[in-house]
This record gives structure tokens, C-alpha cells and sequence, in this order.
């Protein structure tokens, strides 16, 4: 799909626990995507990517411990959002009621008026 080279990866230091190892690392990843700048998109894909998700697409990671893991699960979630964003819904098509459907509709619109009938005053005559 897309090359690494049109992601953008950036590394700072993880917010949370972690002792004096989050103070030292920069273990969180922030995966950035630029819809605009991409060679390997059409621009039909582009325009559907940047009406779901916007001209940038950010993942970020901090996770895990190490930078290499955070690494991958920003890139895994990259990726899954450019593909949920990529989807196309199969489009519906408009079908007809069974006549067992409509039978059973009926019967319902029927007993329900009755119960509302059974409800009303009886007529003073």
C-alpha cells in the first residue's frame, strides 16, 4: 500500500508510570501521514481518506516499554486506519416485503386496534 518513507515517524518521551525509565526513553511513537504529499495514492482514494480522517493521519503509541514495539503498533494502527478509511461499503439495494411479512404486519395493526376499541368508553345511548 504505502512505503515507509512517506510516514513520518517521531519519538518522545512516553507520559505515565514507568519508574526512571520513562524519564530517560523516549518510547512513545507518533506515526504521521501526509494524504496530500502521497505518490502511491490515487487522487480518488485521497479525496475518501481525507473526507474521513482528514489531510493528516495520526497513530500513536506508548504502550509498551520498548520504542521498537511502540514503533510497530503506531505503524499497525497507521494502517488500520487508512484502511478502515479506504473501505467501500457495498452499496444496498432496495427489496420487496414477503406477503408472509405483510400478513404478519396486518394481523399486528389489527390486534393492536382492537385493544385500543376494547379500551373506549361504551357508547351512552
Amino acid at each position: 500500500m504505502i512505503g515507509l518513507d512517506e510516514v513520518e515517524l517521531r519519538a518522545s518521551r512516553s507520559s505515565g508510570p514507568g519508574g526512571q525509565h520513562a524519564n530517560v526513553t523516549a518510547s512513545r511513537i507518533e506515526a504521521t501521514f501526509d494524504v496530500a504529499a502521497s505518490q502511491s495514492l490515487s487522487d480518488e482514494q485521497k479525496a475518501r481518506i481525507v473526507a474521513r480522517c482528514g489531510p493528516v493521519v495520526r497513530a500513536v503509541a506508548q504502550d509498551a516499554r520498548s520504542q521498537a514495539r511502540n514503533r510497530e503498533l503506531a505503524l499497525e494502527r497507521l494502517e488500520e486506519r487508512l484502511a478502515r478509511a479506504l473501505h467501500v461499503r457495498k452499496a444496498r439495494h432496495a427489496t420487496r416485503p414477503t406477503s408472509a411479512s405483510k400478513v404478519r404486519r396486518l394481523e399486528t395493526k389489527r390486534r393492536r386496534a382492537q385493544t385500543k376499541r376494547d379500551r373506549r368508553r361504551p357508547d351512552e345511548g
